[in-house]
């Protein structure tokens, strides 16, 4: 539970991170390498999520073994009620319903967007044909996508044209524009608290039009202009689906023709724009990736400290109701292995003074608890933590531990 919440907290933090170097570095990769380059550069964000869940390697279990001693006594009895307020349960609830929701609310508007196109007719070019027109031309769809056009296609826009947004939404299908658009829906939904992500997308969705834009007048420079004027032809939407790759769509309309209308720009060769991109996701990625657990240190100070096995929440087990109604007592001493990443890795009893009767309580609460690892050198390591649970019918009541 604990583990999924911060993993969200430590993911929505970097996912900050690589929106706001993304804005930073924006200008000087469309400058250097054009807006293909941009637009990959957004391959940044879902690796450093990867990236996260990459454990980190293994330490050695350290030789000492710290003790800390727990007393239980028969406030909460296995079987009976208890009321208390998990928080962690209610920020999960809260997280999943608004993920739900938020998910929800997209595939509607897909739907919304698919049934108001109509019935659909196969074409001769390989495209289909819709009875209406919800904001067409367009790539609908992400398992099966498909070139959809409007009912007055051939009326609108010459064959020259027509040739123009068919490649042009072609090129969105081999790139796989609309899988990248899935991923976005995905990243929305798992991450709808996030105040930075509405912008990201955005931004996202219109490098997408500009990197295909240029992808497809790449080979043909002398249609600019005729580009420009067809894109100009077409009905003015707002995306209103997650899966619908548009011809023209009024947010990024201004800086497509504006891009169209410059000279071609001296880009960097695609081999050097590759590895732009990739130098920066993978460097990236690595920082987040040793960032977990606090696995950085930060100064020379930290690097020589040690510190032990810490338990932040530690609630005591239940006292066994057959245990209980018979007054039954005893000590039983977990050993408890704890790894790098403060996530317990086995539980088992060293020794129990009333074998069978504590061990299984004493086993599920142990590993229900949150440890912090041990750090060696100022890095956390694996590690293991020693701890008896002494169960008494009351707070006097002393317990010999007969083994060790």
């Amino acid at each position: 539970m604990n583990e999924l919440l911060d993993g969200l907290w430590q993911a929505s933090l970097w996912l900050a991170v690589g929106v706001i170097l993304l804005a930073t570095v924006r200008p000087l990769l469309l400058r250097l390498g054009g807006a293909g380059v941009v637009y990959r550069s957004w391959w940044l964000l879902p690796l450093l999520l990867a990236a996260l869940l990459l454990p980190l390697p293994q330490v050695a279990l350290l030789q000492h073994v710290p003790t800390l001693p727990l007393k239980v006594v028969p406030e909460a009895v296995e079987g009976l009620p208890t009321a208390s307020l998990q928080w962690p349960w209610v920020l999960l609830l809260v997280w999943t319903l608004g993920a739900g929701l938020c998910l929800l609310r997209h595939l509607r508007a897909q739907r919304r967007f698919e049934r108001g196109m109509g019935g659909l007719r196969a074409r001769a070019d390989g495209s289909w044909q819709a009875s209406g027109d919800p904001g067409l031309p367009a790539l609908v769809g992400l398992w099966r996508p498909r070139i959809v056009v409007g009912p007055d296609f051939d009326q609108q826009f010459t064959a020259q044209e027509q040739r123009l947004i068919l490649q042009h939404e072609r090129s969105h299908r081999r790139n796989g524009d609309h899988w990248a658009n899935g991923v976005l829906l995905l990243m929305r939904a798992v991450f709808w608290f996030h105040p930075l992500l509405p912008w990201a997308a955005r931004r996202f969705l219109r490098d997408q039009e500009l990197a295909c834009d240029a992808r497809t007048i790449a080979p043909q420079p002398a249609l600019r202009g005729l580009y420009a004027s067809t894109l100009l032809k077409a009905q003015l939407v707002h995306p209103v689906a997650p899966a619908v790759c548009h011809w023209r769509s009024q947010p990024v309309l201004k800086e497509r023709i504006a891009m169209l209308q410059q000279s071609k720009r001296k880009a960097l060769p695609w081999v050097s724009g590759q590895v732009l991109v990739v130098g920066l996701c993978l460097g990236m990625g690595a920082v987040a990736w040793a960032s977990q657990s606090g696995a950085m240190a930060i100064g020379p100070a930290v690097a020589v400290m040690d510190r032990e096995i810490r338990v932040d929440k530690m609630p005591p087990p239940s006292y066994p109701k057959s245990a209980f109604e018979q007054s039954e007592t005893g000590v039983v001493v977990l050993r408890v292995d704890v790894d790098a990443q403060g996530a317990v890795s086995e539980v088992r009893v060293v020794s129990a003074t009333n074998p069978g009767v504590f061990d299984a309580v004493s086993i599920a609460a142990a590993r229900s608890w949150t440890y912090r690892p041990a750090l060696k050198n100022g890095k956390p390591v694996a590690g293991a933590v020693r701890i008896p649970i002494t169960f008494a019918m009351d707070e006097s009541d002393e317990v010999t531990e007969t083994a060790r």
